[in-house]
């Protein structure tokens, strides 16, 4: 007795849906993914209780004062240039290497953004790590 075997159908893969199935977890996970964005400084902003600061008995500390036009100076003296490379210098010399002085910047309503920014980039390049930004308590109009 002889049994015919049945013919076997080729079994094949639709490449198509595949790739489609592929394309939509890849969007799916494109979607779903976030994304951060790290930062060059870390600032821990502090609380005021007040309008005034509380005195700190510190040795020494480094005070960066801007003029309307944009020029620098450091604890009282002008500086000659009002570029990255002079303040990095001046910093450094006022300093003696001790970036753990607190440094205080100090700019008029009216100076230029772009040298609050020079001040700042340069205490984060010479590693100050105690950095302040001086304003004034606004005085309510007569």
């Amino acid at each position: 007795m002889k049994f015919r075997r049945k013919a076997r159908d080729n079994v094949d893969i639709g490449l198509a849906p595949l790739i489609d199935v592929v394309f939509i977890l890849l969007l799916f996970f494109v979607v779903t993914t976030t994304f951060t964005r790290e930062t060059q400084l870390k600032v821990d902003l502090p609380e005021a209780a007040s309008g005034t600061p509380p005195e700190q008995a510190e040795k020494k500390q480094l005070e960066v004062v801007i003029d309307v036009d944009g020029t620098f100076s450091l604890n009282g003296k002008a500086l000659i240039k009002h570029d990255l490379n002079t303040l990095m210098a001046a910093l450094a010399k006022e300093s003696a290497g001790d970036t753990s002085l607190p440094m205080i910047i100090s700019a008029d309503g009216k100076s230029p953004h772009q040298a609050v920014i020079t001040a700042m980039d340069a205490a984060g390049k010479l590693g100050f790590a105690h950095l302040r930004i001086t304003t004034v308590e606004a005085q309510p109009e007569p």
